[in-house]
């Protein structure tokens, strides 16, 4: 791991915590929103009860639990990790993730969602654009149909995004510098683009997804770059919200799980992983919008209507990570420096 990146996730971790010695209990860090609601509600409940364990449950963004991880090794301070796919890529080339143990149910997962023997995929989407129909209704304005719709003046005030600290914040980045000419290796055109362009039309920079939900709901905002799982929730909700994959494509965004290097609890940790992957949650995590990839989960025709197709899911872009994390240092202190201060 190079310097300049242990900086970083040291920097962005909350808190250095020693856990205790503990018995019957289960530290998952994972996503807010819908996503923590469900996992409390409809998922953590059945599995306490089978188990006769106590699992604690801590949301926060998926680069906030890497840095957790990397500034608590040896602490077992958490057990589990969901995380999205790109810092998974980061968590397992840094070895913070041991190998899954041996599961039939593993055997049911579409290829895609097995991207390392260490690391699993939950769920799969894509990143694009989700706007309040509403608003758009009342402005006479068409649904975006591009990465450079962000540029647009029309949107000034009327726009939202997360930062380069989260996954869908590198996500438009980097599809704003495709649409400009450039891409992972040449970022250059997305940074002039959100400084010149882009950075006029943004109300807010939003700390976490939740919070851009929330800002969509309160029509604070017309428009924001989200996955099409968390726009999918948004509307069984009865929000009135569109997602729109861009012209020039959507990045394929996968929800992933690892049980973390040094956890106390290692044989919990397995099960609960292989419990999220059954297509018992699998199925509870559709009812929330977000698209399963055990392939033996059935899916309503409601659900089908609102998911990914496996044509669909084949003409997701799958961005460099590896090229991505070697810059994602520098990229995110430039865009602390140049964009989002």
């Amino acid at each position: 791991m190079s310097k300049t990146t242990s900086m970083m996730l040291a920097a962005m971790a909350c808190a250095t915590v020693t856990a205790p010695a503990r018995a019957n209990e289960l530290f998952v860090a994972g996503y807010g929103g819908i996503y923590e609601t469900t996992m409390a509600e409809k998922i953590v409940p059945a599995f306490e009860d089978t188990h006769g364990v106590t699992v604690q449950y801590v949301a926060g963004q998926s680069t906030a639990t890497l840095a957790k991880i990397q500034a608590s090794r040896g602490s077992g301070e958490i057990d589990v990790a969901i995380i999205d796919d790109g810092p998974m890529y980061q968590a397992v080339q840094y070895d913070f993730c041991v190998p899954l143990a041996e599961a039939t149910v593993y055997d049911d997962f579409y290829p895609i969602a097995r991207f390392d023997d260490s690391a699993l995929g939950l769920s799969i989407g894509s990143t694009g654009f989700v706007y309040n129909t509403e608003i758009f209704a009342e402005k006479g304005w068409a649904a975006p149909t591009s990465w450079k719709d962000l540029e647009d003046p029309k949107f000034k005030g009327q726009l939202a995004m997360l930062g380069a600290s989260s996954t869908t914040g590198v996500h438009g980045l980097v599809m704003v510098a495709r649409a400009n000419g450039g891409g992972e290796a040449d970022i250059e055109p997305g940074f002039a683009a959100f400084v010149e362009r882009i950075r006029p039309n943004i109300l807010t920079f939003a700390p976490s997804a939740p919070k851009l939900e929330e800002l969509l709901q309160s029509r604070e905002i017309a428009l924001t770059v989200l996955s099409e799982s968390r726009a999918a929730g948004l509307k069984r909700a009865g929000m009135p919200v569109e997602f729109v994959t861009p012209a020039e494509g959507s990045p394929v965004l996968m929800n992933s799980t690892c049980v973390v290097k040094d956890t106390d609890q290692p044989e919990l940790a397995q099960q609960f992983v292989q419990y999220l992957a059954s297509a018992e949650v699998q199925k509870i995590l559709a009812d929330a919008g977000y698209a399963p990839v055990n392939r033996t989960v059935e899916l309503t025709e409601e659900q089908r209507a609102s998911m990914p197709s496996e044509d669909a899911i084949a003409g997701m872009l799958t961005l460099d990570w590896p090229k991505i994390n070697e810059q994602r240092a520098d990229w995110l202190n430039r865009w602390n420096r140049e964009i989002e201060r």
